[in-house]
């Protein structure tokens, strides 16, 4: 049931309360309504705000991000307060994390190890896949292993992609996208107009085209415009959560409470609740990128099929990880610095971005604000993350080397990746984690926390389609 009025449901018991409605908690509780939940009463602090009205309005919600948070820094942290969160916003881009991800400290003396590895996921990445019908290349399968074949065929590359490939079929690969290359029975194909932040053609999986069966189900009862402030409990048990709505607070009781907020709201409300002890928003984090241009000696690129056509993994996996991050390289089909003017040369420049892996500094952190609002400490990039980039900077000419290259510009550093993560990190030890394997948190056992807030490492590849898979997990393993 959608929109349901606060008030009906105040004082009411359930038997699950999901917190938040992006990635994690959309599609945990996708799982849960296959195995007979009983009735799920889901908060969401925005509202419902459907393709029309983003295209319209060229905005995913009426609610400003920095709205919800203050900082002691000027670097954005991009989310969406809105039903289906990063769902609204995302750009589909969907490789998985590599097999090595998930064994940093093992392999490499950095960071630390996930309480999972690659294969205890692989078959909800597969059923993740399989929901949001992604679009990939087989071939991608000689980096990361796969049980099941992409939902979708691989869209088409560019020219410049076609030339890496035949020169580097083992690391260079179509990107893997939840941009539909067949059209669905709710998703258009992808029309490659580059506008992918509001798609025109509906073609990108959201909430809106994908998931609103999952919210309309009438197990589910959804209260939008409520801001989740408090989780009452005692014990190891969590009993009951306080929200607002319509300038009112309310209450309702359940047994199963589920915390996909997003990495900045999740450990505030853990925080004002009393359950800030430990590394409760601790090591927020994203990946870091920069942008390049090469201009191309007699090579048109623009024909691929979608934004973004080719994932190189050339810099990613490697002994270099102990002294500096990981590189995927992405190349664009789009025009991102503008057209080259040189007559003929048009299409002739390959716009690339260049994501390097971070590690966790503590000292990036949620904390509460006098109005015990969230805010971010943030310190900045860490030197790992940076040296990172200078090498691929460097090894950049080299990896391009199949290429008629005429010369690089370097464009500068992206402000942001837009994937905050952390600060409620998964593991094994309750010293140095918030939630176990199966994203339970380690002493309130009622209490499931989902969404990019529990990876304890960053990764350089896009975090969406892991958050999902993990939550795909958690549910397995729990109902």
């Amino acid at each position: 049931m959608m929109n349901v009025p606060a008030d009906r449901v105040a004082n009411d018991h359930f038997d699950c309360i999901v917190i938040g409605s992006g990635f994690g908690s959309a599609f945990f509780l996708h799982e849960m309504l296959l195995r007979n939940p009983g009735r799920i009463l889901l908060l969401e602090w925005g509202q419902h705000v459907p393709h029309a009205w983003q295209v319209e309005h060229q905005a995913n919600t009426p609610i400003p991000d920095t709205s919800t948070y203050s900082s002691n820094s000027s670097k954005p942290w991009n989310f969406t307060i809105g039903l289906g969160g990063g769902t609204n916003c995302w750009f589909a881009q969907t490789p998985r994390l590599h097999p090595n991800d998930f064994r940093m400290k093992s392999l490499y003396g950095v960071g630390t190890d996930w309480p999972i590895g690659y294969d205890d996921l692989e078959d909800a990445y597969c059923r993740a896949e399989d929901i949001m019908s992604i679009s990939g290349d087989e071939d991608m399968a000689q980096v990361m292993p796969r049980s099941r074949p992409f939902p979708q065929p691989p869209h088409r590359m560019s020219q410049p992609d076609r030339i890496m490939k035949a020169a580097q079929p083992h690391q260079h690969f179509t990107m893997p996208t939840g941009r539909a290359r067949q059209a669905t029975g709710t998703r258009n194909a992808c029309c490659a107009s580059l506008r992918c932040r509001y798609c025109p053609a509906d073609a990108k999986f959201t909430a809106n085209n994908g998931l609103m069966h999952v919210f309309e189900a009438p197990e589910v009862s959804v209260v939008t415009g409520a801001e989740v402030r408090h989780l009452g409990h005692a014990g190891n048990t969590v009993s009951l959560v306080t929200y607002r709505a319509g300038g009112q607070e309310y209450t309702a009781t359940a047994d199963l409470f589920v915390l996909g907020a997003n990495a900045i709201q999740s450990p505030a409300i853990l925080q004002r609740s009393g359950l800030g002890e430990g590394l409760v928003g601790l090591g927020l984090h994203e990946s870091h990128g920069a942008s390049f241009e090469v201009f191309l000696d007699g090579v048109d690129n623009f024909d691929g099929s979608t934004i973004t056509t080719g994932l190189n993994f050339g810099l990613y996996d490697g002994a270099h990880r102990s002294d500096y991050g990981a590189a995927l390289v992405y190349f664009e089909n789009r025009w991102s610095h503008g057209m080259r003017i040189e007559p003929g040369r048009m299409r002739q420049t390959l716009p690339i971005v260049i994501v390097t892996e971070e590690l966790l500094d503590d000292r990036n952190r949620v904390v509460l604000d006098e109005n015990d609002n969230a805010f971010v400490e943030y310190v900045g990039l860490s030197d790992y993350a940076a040296r990172g980039m200078s090498e691929a900077r460097r090894k950049l000419p080299d990896l391009l080397s199949p290429l008629p290259v005429q010369e690089i510009f370097d464009r500068g550093i992206r402000g942001t990746e837009s994937h905050l993560q952390g600060t409620l990190r998964m593991g094994n030890d309750p010293a140095s984690s918030v939630v176990d394997a199966g994203m339970v948190h380690h002493r309130l056992r009622n209490l499931v926390v989902v969404g990019t807030s529990t990876f304890p490492t960053c990764s350089c590849a896009n975090p969406s389609l892991t958050a999902a898979a993990l939550s795909v997990r958690a549910a397995g393993l729990l109902i």
